[in-house]
């Protein structure tokens, strides 16, 4: 049969990768996307000097508004770095995926000889590394313009740095005040790195993500099972010549409890930072309106790396409640300032869905509770 020594070098090769295998071929290809075909330079001394000199002014600022101690610096990243550092913050996340994908059963078959049968062996090894490949692309491509680990609100431990290239590159490609842009990334960033990196609200979204990775695995086990299903030569052909046939008919995790309470955890810390961020970036630099108009539409038109790296998990960085997080952030802070910020970094300061659309219920549940 054509197919039996391929997939015994494929067997072969795989079983020697190791267990890891998955996450050294998303490095890999995550790498080659960021590098990219300029090789991905470093940004140039004049604009590492202005992250260097607007950092502590930012920090102190964002400090005074979060209650918290805030580093005054920030490091300024290539791609490549933004890269590295998003995979080694969602591998974590990511891990319950991995387990499960490696668990599926795999279906025997009268014959080895038989393409379908050689696709079922294959298929026992082939989830993990579809993860892998995923992983890959989606970090390789979220790097390509996001600023900073900001960009996907998710537990992290990482302190403030900022990709300054895609700054620069956003402020040009808008006509903005670059200062004025630097700054409300610096504080962006810094307002995420110190409320990701609390304990309570890390918890709360490792709970919320312990459920929504369960359900985005579905989508791995379903390639997989499609895989392990094939019955006749014919098929496993043509799934061959077609590998994106694998994925006609798969959909993105389904609207349930689990994805609308991440969306609304997301949805909420996005909107916060940027409210802070603008806050702050209106006192330093005076008004921020086309700031805040470009940075609307590019998330709604040109955050395309930042939105599969969202799906990855289960999340969606469009839709009607990004619209009513950025209601409810405002409201909350005009209403009651610095101390919903505070309220938000607890273990149950994240907002239900409800909540989004009813920030007095929120802060009636916040405030009254026996963590305030």
């Amino acid at each position: 049969m054509p197919f039996g020594p391929m997939f015994d070098d494929l067997m072969r090769m795989l079983s020697q990768q190791g267990p890891d295998a998955w996450y050294v071929n998303a490095t890999q290809m995550a790498m080659s996307i960021a590098r990219g075909d300029d090789g991905d330079p470093n940004a140039q001394p004049a604009l590492r000097q202005r992250v260097e000199q607007l950092a502590p002014l930012v920090a102190r600022h964002v400090a005074a508004r979060l209650g918290q101690p805030v580093a005054d610096n920030a490091e300024a990243l290539t791609r490549s770095q933004l890269t590295e550092r998003a995979l080694q913050q969602w591998r974590p996340l990511l891990d319950p995926m991995v387990a499960l994908t490696q668990n599926l059963p795999t279906l025997g078959t009268e014959s080895e000889e038989d393409p379908a049968g050689l696709m079922a062996q294959f298929a026992s090894t082939l989830g993990p590394l579809f993860l892998g490949f995923q992983l890959g692309s989606v970090a390789g491509h979220f790097s390509e313009r996001a600023f900073s680990l900001a960009a996907l609100p998710l537990p992290r431990s990482f302190a403030p740095a900022l990709v300054v290239n895609n700054v620069a590159r956003f402020a040009e490609e808008w006509s903005l005040d670059l200062d004025q842009v630097m700054t409300f990334a610096l504080a962006n960033e810094m307002v995420s790195a110190v409320v990701l990196s609390q304990p309570g609200i890390s918890d709360a979204l490792r709970f919320i993500l312990a459920d929504t990775v369960r359900e985005a695995a579905r989508t791995q086990g379903d390639i997989v099972n499609r895989l392990q299903g094939l019955t006749g030569s014919a098929d496993a052909a043509d799934i061959m010549a077609h590998p994106e046939r694998l994925l006609e008919g798969l959909n993105s995790p389904e609207d349930s409890r689990a994805t609308r309470a991440l969306n609304a955890a997301v949805g909420a810390l996005l909107a916060v930072g940027d409210a802070v961020a603008s806050d702050i970036t209106s006192a330093l630099t005076g008004p921020t309106d086309a700031l805040g108009e470009a940075w609307r539409r590019r998330r709604l038109s040109d955050a395309r790396g930042e939105d599969a790296a969202a799906a990855l998990f289960g999340a969606s960085l469009q839709g009607e409640h990004h619209e009513r997080a950025a209601t409810w952030a405002r409201g909350v802070i005009e209403a009651h300032g610095d101390a919903a910020t505070s309220a938000l970094l607890r273990a149950d300061g994240l907002p239900s869905d409800d909540e989004l659309s009813q920030p007095a219920a929120w802060w009636g549940r916040v405030s009254t509770s026996p963590l305030a």
